[in-house]
Order: structure tokens, then C-alpha cells, then sequence
């Protein structure tokens, strides 16, 4: 390939690529009554993690449109706020599979946290969010989304890598 060639879908699948689908999730932070509190919305309707706490806002990123832009949309969405791209704040990179080895289900989900934003947070999507609270950090309620709840228990516990990964092991890196 010279450099004014393109990667297409027949050479990728070619040359045992893979799909990565890119997510961006923004978690509302502010300081409350509890202390240091961040906003969740509790799922249902949806099929994937349903009667589980969430971030407040998170979606896929759609084709030509830029993290920053992709999350500041999702914040629109589904909390009826706005959220400058600029305000976003990265908390981590997460690779992340569901360990069954389909190309789809390589996921790069990218975490932003904001504390400024214009509007009163409320679920505007209300077929696929029955609740939404504010919530410590240090008191988390039961459950959470598996891989939100790493990153929430890494930001709380000041350990939250650049780039983390969830559901790899050790078998799945075997070869590389």
C-alpha cells in the first residue's frame, strides 16, 4: 500500500482486522451534599445491563464525528444538557471485550467527566432510563454496569489509569 492508498473492509478482513466500535460516556460531577457526587441513571428498556446504574450520558460515537463532539451529543441526548467539548475532562481509554472472540465485540469506550454544563439534568430518553441520581462517589448504589463501575471505583480510589482494559485474560493475549 503507498500513502495515498486506503484500508478497505476487503483488505482488513483480509489481514485478520477487526471492528472497533468507539463509545463515549460522560459522567456529571459536582460537589452536593454527600461530598464529591456524580450523576447515574439507573437503566431499563433497553437490553444491555437493564435495572443497572449507569453514567449518566453514553452512546456510540457516529461516523465523522469527533469524541469530543460524540459526548457533548450523548450529554444533549439523553440528560437535556449542554456540554462544551472543551469542558470534557478524559478519565480513561478502555479496551474492552466480552471475552467470546466476535470481531464486533472490541469496544474502545472512552470516559469523560464534566463539571460545568448548561441546563438541570433530567432523562429525556424515558424509554431507556427509569431513574436518575446523584449519588457520593464513595457510596455507590447496587448494581452498576460492570466496566462503569471499574472506572467509577478508579476515580474515587485515585487509581484510575489513561488506559485501562476489562473483560481480556491472560489466555486472550496468547500469541501476540
Amino acid at each position: 500500500m503507498t500513502g495515498t492508498d486506503h484500508y478497505t473492509d476487503a483488505y482488513a478482513s483480509t489481514h485478520g482486522r477487526f471492528t472497533v466500535v468507539p463509545a463515549a460516556y460522560v459522567l456529571l460531577r459536582r460537589t452536593g451534599a454527600g461530598g464529591d457526587e456524580v450523576l447515574l441513571q439507573l437503566r431499563r428498556g433497553t437490553g444491555y445491563y437493564d435495572e443497572h446504574w449507569a453514567f449518566g450520558a453514553a452512546g456510540h460515537v457516529e461516523a465523522g464525528e469527533s469524541l469530543p463532539t460524540g459526548a457533548a451529543r450523548e450529554a444533549l441526548e439523553e440528560l437535556g444538557v449542554e456540554v462544551a467539548p472543551s469542558a470534557l475532562e478524559l478519565l480513561t481509554l478502555m479496551h474492552r471485550t466480552d471475552g467470546s472472540g466476535r470481531p464486533i465485540e472490541q469496544r474502545f469506550d472512552v470516559f469523560f467527566q464534566v463539571c460545568e454544563w448548561s441546563g438541570e439534568p433530567r432523562i429525556v430518553e424515558t424509554q431507556k432510563a427509569a431513574a436518575l441520581e446523584w449519588f457520593a462517589l464513595d457510596a455507590l448504589p447496587e448494581p452498576v454496569v460492570p466496566h462503569e463501575r471499574q472506572v467509577l471505583e478508579g476515580l474515587r480510589d485515585g487509581r484510575l489509569e489513561p488506559v485501562s482494559v476489562f473483560g481480556f485474560t491472560e489466555a486472550s493475549h496468547a500469541g501476540q
